[in-house]
């Protein structure tokens, strides 16, 4: 069971960096984006934490972890913002100070599920919206994507909050689960090859992709109970992928049609 733990920590989620690189180069970074919007990092942190502290416990985690996700559109937003104006480490700084400062407001007092779900589902739907519009051209990678350090980056966070939220109690380290590590490889590698606007339009694909992210922790919350552990996770990982296969036909049906690529919710 270590290996396992030990695989899922260091190959899954740099795996998704892997895909969503080759997606943007492919098909331009908005569809890039929505590929880096699956839970890949999150899934396997509180799936660690059902293995190692309990159904219990993972539920409970699975719940903040949903509120979290209002933390990972505010990393997102403050990126997008503050990286039309000045250079990447800057835009990273102020994404990770913004994902911390709205943890701390949800961090004393947990929530019940239907509130954090509907205060998420806000924040994905607004944050989209906001990010849509700063979207100016459709923009294609170009030169080297830097995969190797893309990779390298990813697995050395993860490994990182796993080992610090583990000794957290549930509602935070569900909090965190979250963290943008996805996320902040994805943007800020993508602005340091191909620009701000690339790095824009980015986050414009993968914050609607956050939908699917809430689906997965709402019913590995309500579903570790009376599923267990492996019933409730393939049950989130079905209901999760297929909202995903939803929300990437609708881009594609965007992307086919005249003007600006937008998100329709």
């Amino acid at each position: 069971m270590t290996l396992v733990v030990l695989a899922l920590k260091v190959v899954l989620a740099p795996s998704l960096v892997a895909a969503a690189t080759r997606t943007a180069r492919a098909l331009g970074h908005r569809a890039g984006g929505l590929v880096g919007g699956l839970p890949v990092v999150a899934a396997p942190i509180v799936f660690i934490y059902a293995v190692e502290h309990g159904a219990s416990f993972a539920a409970r985690a699975a719940h903040g972890t949903v509120l979290g996700i209002v933390s990972l559109v505010g990393f997102s937003v403050a990126y997008a913002e503050v990286g039309r104006r000045t250079a990447w480490p800057v835009a990273l700084l102020a994404g990770w100070s913004a994902f911390l400062l709205v943890t701390l407001l949800f961090a004393t007092r947990p929530l019940p599920l239907a509130l954090s779900c509907l205060i998420a589902a806000v924040a994905v739907a607004g944050a989209s919206r906001t990010l849509a519009r700063r979207v100016s051209q459709p923009s294609r990678s170009r030169g080297s994507d830097l995969l190797r350090w893309r990779l390298l980056a990813t697995a050395a966070m993860v490994l990182a909050l796993t080992t610090a939220a583990g000794s957290l109690n549930p509602w935070l380290s569900g909090l965190l689960a979250p963290f943008p590590i996805i996320t902040a490889v994805l943007a800020a590698f993508t602005q340091a090859q191909a620009g701000a606007d690339a790095s824009t339009e980015l986050l414009a694909g993968l914050v609607p992709g956050l939908a699917s992210f809430i689906l997965f922790f709402v019913v590995v919350g309500v579903g570790l109970p009376a599923l267990g552990i492996a019933g409730a996770f393939a049950l989130a990982t079905a209901a999760a992928l297929a909202s995903h296969a939803v929300l990437a036909a609708r881009v594609a049906r965007s992307a086919a049609g005249p003007g600006e690529l937008r998100w329709a919710p």
